[in-house]
């Protein structure tokens, strides 16, 4: 029998002084049963940077680990045109390519241990596509993967590389980086 995701629910409130966007987010988020708690993390906090995006399209959580062929977040049109595909780890090359025909444009967020040795070793490859890739500090996103509860009620703050989220009990800041 197959091991079942755990459903977690989050209640976001999201000032994103970048783009003057204030929302008040309700997301079901779905930990697969391989995935970590800070990759899931992570997928929350991409989906509020890129939140603002969202007035006339819908950006949404995809099948993510259970299906290949789709992103980890997407933002499509109401035509369901894919406007943005949404990676979250350290995707190869293919997959990147794949995606950066299928939609108008890609993101990569690279949050590991390992981040840095597959951007060494994949930055030349990647410097050929039209691909945004930013990385966040890993110690970071652990002290991120601190604040989840089953239920989790967050304020998020984000301005320039920088989101500040603080969640009932504890709180803390995540900073990334734009390497390509």
């Amino acid at each position: 029998m197959a091991i079942k995701p755990t459903i977690y629910k989050f209640k976001v409130s999201l000032s994103d002084l970048n783009h003057d966007h204030y929302d008040a987010l309700n997301l079901t988020v779905a930990l697969h049963p391989s995935e970590t708690v800070a990759r899931m993390m992570v997928r929350v906090l991409v989906f509020c940077i890129h939140a603002h995006q969202d007035e006339e399209n819908l950006l949404a959580f995809t099948k993510g680990l259970s299906s290949v062929e789709e992103p980890d977040i997407w933002l499509k049109g109401f035509d369901d045109q894919l406007h943005q595909w949404i990676d979250v780890g350290e995707p190869s090359f293919e997959r990147m390519k794949k995606a950066s025909r299928l939609a108008k444009s890609t993101y990569v967020y690279s949050f590991n241990s390992k981040s840095d040795v597959w951007w060494k070793q994949s930055q030349t490859q990647f410097e050929k596509l039209n691909v945004s890739v930013l990385q966040f500090e890993w110690e970071e996103i652990l002290q991120l993967s601190e604040l989840l509860e089953r239920t989790v009620e967050l304020a998020v703050t984000i301005t320039g590389n920088s989101a500040f989220i603080a969640g009932t009990e504890k709180q803390t800041e995540v900073n990334w980086s734009v390497l390509q």
